[in-house]
């Protein structure tokens, strides 16, 4: 699918974080820094792996993150999640970023996407089994 097609769509899966991109986030160039949005995408998909291993797990895996377009400082930033798929212990989930500056043109923008993997853990930081 390409870009366009996911932008007429709109975002795919559950909002699991928003939040706005403030002044403090900035890179050299006056736009927000990419290590704030992937951070922003890994709480997201930690709060969608919590409910999907019903309990404790950690990140594994970054894979595939796309910048698609800068994020501007007072955009509210929204972190969609959807589970793509569930193995034995891990569990991958797909993140897009849409964001929106709620000006009377504004209309909401994919800005980034990626896959996150994370692994359910016990007590003792050892991988368990997800439950069915």
């Amino acid at each position: 699918m390409s870009t366009s097609e996911t932008q007429e769509s709109g975002p795919i899966g559950e909002l699991a974080l928003q939040t706005l991109a403030m002044p403090r986030d900035i890179n050299a160039n006056g736009d927000i820094f990419g290590g704030w949005l992937v951070s922003q995408m890994d709480l997201a998909a930690g709060i969608a792996s919590k409910k999907a291993t019903r309990g404790r797990s950690a990140t594994v895996a970054i894979q595939n993150v796309h910048f698609i377009s800068p994020v501007k400082v007072g955009s509210t930033v929204s972190c969609f999640t959807e589970v793509v798929k569930t193995g034995r212990t891990s569990v991958h989930i797909n993140v897009e970023v849409w964001t929106s500056i709620f000006s009377i043109e504004d209309q909401p923008m994919k800005v980034a996407e990626g896959l996150f993997v994370f692994v359910a853990l016990d007590g003792d930081g050892k991988p368990r089994p997800i439950p069915k």
